[in-house]
């Protein structure tokens, strides 16, 4: 599938005309980088406290924009300024004979919350998959406490009812 600039008019999606009359909607490339790096950080600070070590996180984003096998950053612009960012990553389903995308290191900027940035840059994803026979469909994780969240993915039609997460991690 040919991957097209995806715009969104401000009227068309409740974006305050006084705050941006439009967003672009792109795949990250390496430049952009030092500003993922940055908005992880504050995600991971923000959601759940963490501080993040930088050579990692770096590393990480890095090794991810050079490897599209990994995942595929998108980040929303707006008057050129990088607002928000998630990524997705593949999942391959047996059961449905296809890849099931997850989204995951969500960031909207703060003055930019509250204004179709994540219904932007999800509508997006959305597209991809409904126009893309190998894409199943769209999961996402979010935490327990975290309820602005869980009820805005609810509002774009997702349903947090079927599966429970559980994890094992290392300790960094």
């Amino acid at each position: 599938m040919r991957l097209v600039d995806f715009h969104i008019l401000a009227g068309s999606h409740q974006i305050s005309s006084t705050t941006m009359d439009s967003l672009h909607i792109r795949k990250a490339k390496l430049e952009d980088a030092p500003v993922l790096i940055a908005l992880q950080q504050k995600m991971a600070w923000a959601t759940e406290g963490l501080s993040l070590n930088e050579d990692t996180v770096s590393k990480g984003v890095k090794t991810l924009l050079g490897d599209a096998s990994k995942g595929q950053y998108y980040v929303a612009e707006f008057e050129g300024e990088i607002v928000g960012c998630l990524l997705t990553t593949p999942e391959w389903s047996e059961w449905r004979n296809g890849t099931v995308l997850w989204i995951q290191s969500v960031y909207v900027r703060e003055a930019f919350r509250n204004q179709g940035v994540f219904r932007t840059l999800y509508s997006f994803i959305k597209s991809q998959v409904e126009n893309d026979d190998s894409l199943m469909g769209i999961r996402l994780y979010v935490d327990k406490s975290n309820l602005s969240a869980q009820e805005v993915y609810t509002k774009l039609g997702m349903d947090g009812q079927h599966y429970q997460l559980f994890e094992w991690l290392k300790s960094s």
